[in-house]
């Protein structure tokens, strides 16, 4: 079944989706809503880049040719930008494809095609030191847990600890 899976880029339809499954909290789940926000953001970045820039991207996630998620990358850095910058990957999938597989698979696409196509060394992602599902998701997908971030995400009213992990470019 994660042999179906794909990465294109997201079109116009993929925003109603996204919009219909992780405007609530019903379809993003309890480690990714951060409250009710206004899909105009998306829309207007979509149609400036296609969400696609050097800053950053979103692609969406296919399965057998039918969208059931997203992935997206953002900058961060350890130091000054210019020299010590990395991407931080991040996922969001519909709650009928959740637990099969489909998120370990299309964060190891992710990871390569940011190492094919970007000069990254070392790409990062990080979850809620509860959301186990997550952490065995990036491990399998060759993500090496670093350690723990205390207390680094507001979320539901409080803050969150969260486990870090990372793959280098020498990892793949």
């Amino acid at each position: 079944m994660p042999d179906e899976i794909a990465l294109r880029p997201v079109t116009a339809d993929d925003l109603d989706l996204f919009e219909r499954e992780f405007g609530g909290p019903e379809g993003v789940g309890a480690y990714q809503w951060f409250g009710f926000r206004s899909a105009d953001g998306l829309r207007r970045r979509f149609a400036e880049s296609g969400l696609l820039g050097a800053d950053g991207g979103v692609l969406a996630v296919a399965e057998a040719g039918r969208t059931v998620g997203r992935v997206e990358w953002f900058a961060g850095s350890w130091g000054r930008p210019e020299t010590s910058a990395c991407w931080t990957l991040a996922i969001g999938l519909v709650p009928a494809v959740q637990g099969r597989g489909v998120g370990t698979r299309a964060q190891r696409l992710l990871a390569d095609y940011l190492f094919a196509h970007t000069r990254a060394e070392r790409l990062q992602a990080w979850t809620d030191c509860a959301n186990v599902a997550e952490q065995r998701a990036l491990e399998k997908a060759g993500f090496s847990r670093e350690g723990v971030l205390r207390s680094a995400q507001w979320r539901d009213g409080g803050w969150h600890d969260q486990v870090i992990y990372s793959l280098l470019r020498t990892d793949s």
